[in-house]
């Protein structure tokens, strides 16, 4: 034992302790089956049979007991019993035959149904004489009827004796078996009792004593005192630790987050207010030219085709300026009293023909209009716009999206109404999902990784989250929670 190390030696004993405990509670439950197994034999075989000789002693007494009567006042009512019975004898016979095992079984019902038909033979004889008035033949023949009736009742009792040994046997085994347990049982408790002394003095003076003095080393704690004492200091002093740690972890990727996020938004603030100054002016005099061109100018068909690209780069570069801008420098909110479900129609038709130009269809599923929130309706507009044409991007052509409305109750938050924009496109992979909402980042080639990262923004500032959930070949689906004013969500309840 001293070779073995701590954890082995409290292993080893759990073990025996574990082993010796199964092994007592396997030894109870094979005895339990043994005994069931037992009284279930004894029931099917022993006690049918000893039931099958007690009734055919019976019907065998009393239709001696009828046929008697037969003879003293020759009702012949009495010899209709006597028929029953000997139909109750055959049955019972046959189910005899049908529970015996042994050959000395079989052996004793052959004898007693041979002597049963010569019994059957030689009372039907007397009934005859005697129903032809020769009471005294039949007298005489009665006696000799009586000794194969009594030669029948002596073997249907070796029956019964039979039987009634094989249930001796069965409680002779029983209690057998019962004195095995105890011999066992008293085997087993010594060896509980000593493994379970030999575990708590390892644990006493190997464990706990070492605990007992980090628990005064990690805080002040008596050594006289009480165990749960010291135990309770130890307890409080590592859950502290622990806590310790995990605020400054927290702490730290939070301070890591911020410095990233503090670094970007000056690179971006930088660069938004360059772009602002050398490149807005500019583009909103080409657009400016380029709508007056359009409406002076005769263009071929390939000519128009041009001008009408060179806009929408123009005004694909002015939208990227203007992302740029709202990351850099975010509009302040314009609070007022509204329903989102408002907004949802303000941009469905916003972006009407732009949805039937990707051949999308799109689903509104609404029980009732949503109730009023406090928030800035632009804003929470440019997040569905965002969302949709995220969808449609992702699915290409055709597809179906889903907007649905609802509401409930979500913590901290309380009352809050949610909205659902769900697609059927190809789904975001799971290794940049928890990058989509991070500025910059962007899965389309010509994207500025701005859209959701300002549409994240926009609902966290109405106090309210952006949340995503998706799964590859099945589709997206973005939930916007926004928190409504509690007496109009309880005046709709």
């Amino acid at each position: 034992m001293k070779r073995l190390s701590l954890r082995s030696r409290i292993i080893l004993i759990l073990a025996a302790l574990v082993l010796t405990t199964l092994g007592g509670g396997l030894i109870s439950m094979w005895h339990t089956y043994r005994m069931g197994h037992v009284f279930t034999s004894v029931i099917d075989t022993a006690v049918t049979g000893l039931q099958a000789a007690e009734e055919l002693e019976t019907a065998l007494v009393r239709q001696k007991g009828l046929t008697t009567y037969y003879f003293l006042d020759g009702n012949p009512d009495w010899l209709g019993q006597v028929e029953q019975l000997n139909e109750s004898f055959n049955t019972w016979l046959r189910k005899a035959r049908d529970s015996a095992q042994t050959a000395n079984e079989r052996g004793i019902l052959n004898q007693i149904e041979s002597e049963y038909l010569r019994y059957i033979f030689a009372r039907d004889q007397v009934v005859q004489l005697y129903q032809a008035g020769k009471r005294e033949a039949g007298a005489q023949r009665h006696w000799a009827v009586r000794k194969q009736f009594f030669a029948i009742q002596a073997l249907c009792d070796q029956y019964r004796e039979i039987h009634k040994g094989q249930i001796k046997d069965a409680w002779k085994k029983s209690r057998a078996q019962t004195r095995l347990i105890k011999g066992m049982t008293l085997v087993a408790l010594p060896s509980v009792l000593v493994l379970g002394l030999l575990l708590a003095y390892i644990l006493l003076n190997q464990i706990l004593k070492p605990i007992r003095i980090l628990s005064m080393e990690a805080g002040d704690v008596d050594i006289e005192s009480p165990l749960p004492i010291e135990m309770t200091a130890l307890r409080q002093r590592v859950h502290s630790l622990m806590e310790d740690v995990d605020q400054t972890q927290s702490e730290l990727q939070q301070s890591r987050a911020h410095l990233l996020q503090a670094e970007k938004l000056a690179m971006v603030g930088k660069l938004a207010a360059g772009v602002a100054h050398t490149i807005r002016n500019p583009l909103t005099s080409v657009n400016m030219r380029l709508f007056s061109l359009e409406r002076s100018l005769e263009l071929s068909q390939t000519q128009q085709e041009d001008f009408e690209v060179i806009a929408e780069e123009v005004r694909h570069i002015d939208n990227i300026v203007q992302n740029f801008l709202e990351f850099a420098r975010p509009p302040k909110l314009k609070i007022q009293s509204i329903s989102p479900s408002e907004v949802v129609d303000m941009a469905l038709q916003l972006l009407r023909h732009r949805l039937e130009s990707y051949g999308v269809q799109v689903e509104l599923d609404r029980q009732n209009h949503l109730p009023q929130i406090e928030g800035d309706p632009e804003q929470l507009k440019e997040v569905l716009v965002n969302l949709l044409v995220n969808s449609c991007e992702a699915m290409g052509e055709g597809g179906l999206i889903v907007i649905r409305e609802e509401e409930g109750v979500a913590e901290p938050l309380g009352r809050v109404v949610v909205i659902r924009v769900k697609d059927n496109g190809p789904g975001i992979p799971k290794s940049v999902r928890d990058k989509v909402f991070q500025p910059f980042y962007s899965t389309k080639e010509e994207g500025t990784g701005l859209g959701l990262s300002i549409a994240y923004r926009i609902v966290e500032e109405h106090g309210g989250w952006l949340s995503l959930k998706s799964k590859e070949g099945e589709g997206t689906t973005f939930t916007i929670t926004l928190p409504c004013r509690e007496d109009a969500a309880w005046a709709r309840s």
